[in-house]
């Protein structure tokens, strides 16, 4: 009688295992933390991603905005920072948290630069669109995280997979328009803007450690007990400060429409 009901559980379980087909955990290692390397080559197609995402806003072109957004090595600093937490490499977290700050430095100063010489000043609806984040952006940056660390944790890389991450939870348009605000001295802008590209990150770098805790992640080393809690605090914590804005935004959206 039980045995069509355990077979039925047993199907279900294989469909959506993690692990029917993950690499080997150094496989894994050298992927994510190979793509999130600060290198002379990353940098400059950096640059590139970020002065092509702000044509794109500029002249309120989707099509040369998803372009910028394909190129751009940004996710590439988060999953690699998300493996360094679940593997309790603090070393690896600082240098890549450092790496990311300096990429978030260059894009900025970069998108900046060319709104200052762009004749075209007036916000167009593709910058308007990335300034008032809710919590539907965390959903997507949430689901988006998660497809991507799976992608990026299978036997051979589905390209795919990342290309549409990339897409979805859009990195490079909130920088830009942080670039554009600070460059026409739009606050208000600048404010919208970062909050939405701080909630890109956070939850693609939260839903990645999530996804590797599951996965097993080797440790560099175990935490004591004190550890662990003071760790699980933060995280509960930051997570709190970066979700609840969004929820408030939500709301107020919903009632003024």
């Amino acid at each position: 009688m039980n045995a069509k009901p355990e077979k039925v559980k047993t199907t279900l379980k294989r469909m959506f295992s993690l692990k029917e087909d993950t690499a080997t955990h150094e496989e894994i290692r050298d992927r994510l933390i190979s793509g999130g390397k600060i290198t002379g080559t990353n940098m400059c197609v950096l640059i590139c991603a970020m002065v092509i995402a702000s044509v794109g806003l500029n002249v309120s072109s989707t099509a040369v905005i998803i372009g910028a957004m394909l190129i751009s090595p940004l996710m590439g600093s988060i999953l690699a920072m998300a493996y360094a937490l679940v593997s309790n490499d603090f070393r690896l977290m600082r240098n890549h948290a450092i790496g990311f700050g300096m990429q978030i430095v260059i894009s900025l100063a970069t998108s900046t630069i060319y709104f200052l010489l762009s004749p075209v000043k007036e916000a167009t609806p593709e910058l308007l669109a990335r300034t008032s984040p809710t919590f539907f952006d965390v959903l997507i940056a949430t689901a988006g995280g998660v497809a991507g660390i799976i992608g990026q944790t299978r036997k051979g890389i589905f390209n795919n997979i990342i290309p549409g991450v990339a897409i979805a939870t859009a990195l490079m348009p909130p920088l830009c328009t942080c670039g554009y605000s600070i460059a026409n001295g739009n606050w208000k802008m600048l404010g919208g803007a970062a909050y939405l590209f701080i909630i890109n990150a956070y939850f693609i770098f939260l839903a990645s450690a999530v996804i590797l805790s599951i996965l097993k992640t080797p440790k560099v080393r175990q935490l004591t007990e004190i550890e662990w809690k003071k760790l699980r605090f933060k995280m509960i914590r930051n997570t709190l400060i970066v979700l609840i804005p969004s929820i408030l935004l939500t709301v107020l959206m919903l009632r003024q429409s």
